[in-house]
């Protein structure tokens, strides 16, 4: 097991570990909430699309002032635009799928699936506690999730994308976790 469930309830933890533990945990959730958000704007042409947007783009800007202290401004921002990247493509393979075209929602799928490589393998190589294998099942898994709840908001399976998104929160919280203990590992904080 590369976590342990509920790793932020410790009652063990000291302060700064508990801090970093929560902060990391609402950068996730923020990251699915504001996709969720993203995505459902787009299927029903809401209005606040470009605010929705805007919001969920800053959530790699927020990822990297967290990470900056340990990391450094270089790691920092390449983190960020791995994860800006992330979220373009998602854009796009949702707008695909909105518009049922098949060839661009298997290029971007692809793209997708390349980028969570590139940020498995950035993770890995800054942190000796993260594992490449570990990051990309996580984000395997994340990234599987997401597309089916994108299907079931645009085909208004709306119950079902509910339920996944219930999942998609609980997958948050682990990569929240993992983030935080590799952090605490590696820097002793």
């Amino acid at each position: 097991m590369y976590y342990q469930k509920n790793t932020c309830m410790n009652s063990s933890l000291q302060p700064k570990q508990l801090e970093l533990y929560n902060k990391l945990r609402n950068l996730w959730t923020e990251h699915v909430m504001w996709t969720r958000s993203f995505i459902i704007s787009t299927a029903t042409n809401l209005g606040d699309l470009d605010y929705v947007t805007k919001r969920l783009l800053r959530n790699p800007a927020d990822f990297a002032d967290v990470l900056r202290p340990f990391y450094g401004d270089e790691k920092a921002i390449r983190f960020e635009n791995l994860l800006t990247d992330h979220l373009l493509i998602a854009a796009k393979l949702v707008n695909a799928a909105k518009e049922a075209d098949t060839k661009t929602v298997d290029e971007e799928r692809k793209k997708w699936y390349a980028n969570a490589d590139d940020i498995s393998m950035f993770l890995s190589g800054i942190n000796p506690f993260w594992s490449k294998r570990n990051w990309r099942a996580l984000f395997y898994e994340h990234l599987q999730m997401t597309e089916d709840e994108a299907v079931q908001i645009l085909t208004g399976q709306y119950e079902a994308s509910i339920a996944e998104y219930d999942s998609i929160q609980e997958e948050a919280l682990k990569m929240g976790d993992y983030m935080a203990y590799g952090i605490i590992q590696q820097f002793r904080i």
